[in-house]
């Protein structure tokens, strides 16, 4: 049953016509009703043109206006490796230690870095680390021997871009309460992101068949892409 909040938000706006980011951004930050900062979401569907199952997105993109959360890392490190974890403000650190609590399902963080060398032991969580979302991966970034960058990088606004087997991608590029020039660096860092991934991708057409923005309990508006990719 929809709340009377929801009921007083526009309705059809999926049929209106799409605009940029920047004249759209108004609209969606009016529907953000709620006493909390919302998240100011996009919603990409991959063109279906392509066979989904063949499209495999997954890397990160540092938004330079940040994300408006803060994230809790863990590092996963040999012992020589412990006091630049913790210096560069690692949450939670640790070697043999962290990962035996990692294994008796201690999860409280919300990404893991470690180095290659500890990246043998962690392998075999995978049916710990991988449900989560929290398997390291080289790809992220989060498989490195320069530790003090991936947390300075996952500290200071990064999202990962993967889509779902339906060829959905789904991520939040800030809070309501930022202002729109923020908003608009972040997209355009996603939108470059996406580029760059398609460049690796063996695909006819484009990439991206449409775009939506959202606040986390608003309404969906058609986005404008300025160019095809």
């Amino acid at each position: 049953m929809k709340s009377k909040r929801y009921k007083k938000l526009p309705i059809n706006t999926k049929d209106l016509n799409s605009e940029t980011i920047d004249k759209i951004l108004n609209s969606v930050k009016e529907n953000c009703t709620t006493k909390f900062d919302e998240s100011i979401d996009l919603n990409l569907r991959i063109n279906n043109k392509q066979k989904k199952n063949e499209i495999n997105i997954r890397t990160v993109v540092n938004l330079p206006g940040g994300t408006g959360k803060s994230v809790k890392v863990a590092v996963v490190c040999e012992d020589t490796k412990l006091n630049e974890a913790s210096e560069a403000k690692a949450d939670v650190v640790g070697g043999d230690d962290l990962i035996e609590k990692i294994k008796n399902g201690q999860l409280d963080f919300e990404k893991l870095i470690c180095t290659p060398s500890m990246m043998i032991k962690l392998s075999k969580l995978g049916k710990v680390l991988g449900p989560k979302g929290l398997m390291p991966n080289p790809k992220l970034g989060t498989v490195t021997n320069d530790i003090v960058k991936a947390i300075n990088d996952a500290k200071a606004g990064q999202a990962e871009i993967r889509n779902d087997k339906d060829g959905n991608i789904g991520l939040s590029i800030g809070k309501k309460s930022f202002d729109d020039k923020k908003l608009i660096q972040n997209y355009n860092a996603v939108i470059n992101a996406l580029e760059k991934e398609k460049s690796n991708l063996t695909i006819k057409g484009d990439l991206i068949k449409q775009i939506l923005i959202t606040s986390s309990m608003g309404v969906s508006y058609k986005l404008k892409m300025n160019k095809s990719f």
